[in-house]
């Protein structure tokens, strides 16, 4: 038990790392992954908090969020099954659901075009 109060991550992960269930948006519901498409990574990284596309890129000034260190990471933006990206934020474009357009549910950084990471507190799964 870690005293985060963090989710038991053992029945997402299959034997060879990789997500063992739906990643689905938490807000409509909506397929973001498909299972055995991503692998669990620890990667601290800087998400602000939820809200629609319109609001992520206009962030004026400080930015409310979170620090998160659990991910899916992803190696190729066609893996996804259903995933938008905002404007860019700097060198960095956050992923957003593709249907109900909030987000931000994950971090994609210019210069590494083959990690896409999935904040596993950002979506469910089933």
């Amino acid at each position: 038990m870690d005293g985060e109060g963090s989710v038991d991550r053992s029945d997402l992960v299959s034997e060879d790392g990789k997500n063992s269930k739906w990643v689905l948006c938490q807000r409509c519901g909506s397929k973001v992954l498909s299972p055995g498409t991503a692998v669990l990574a620890e990667k601290e990284l800087f998400l602000p908090s939820m809200r629609k596309k319109s609001g992520l890129s206009s962030t004026e000034g400080s930015v409310d969020g979170d620090t998160l260190n659990a991910h899916w990471l992803v190696g190729d933006m066609f893996v996804f099954e259903n995933v938008g990206f905002t404007n860019n934020v700097g060198r960095i474009k956050f992923l957003i659901c593709a249907d109900c357009e909030i987000g931000p549910i994950g971090w994609h950084c210019l210069d590494d075009k083959t990690s896409y990471y999935v904040a596993l507190d950002r979506v469910d799964h089933a």
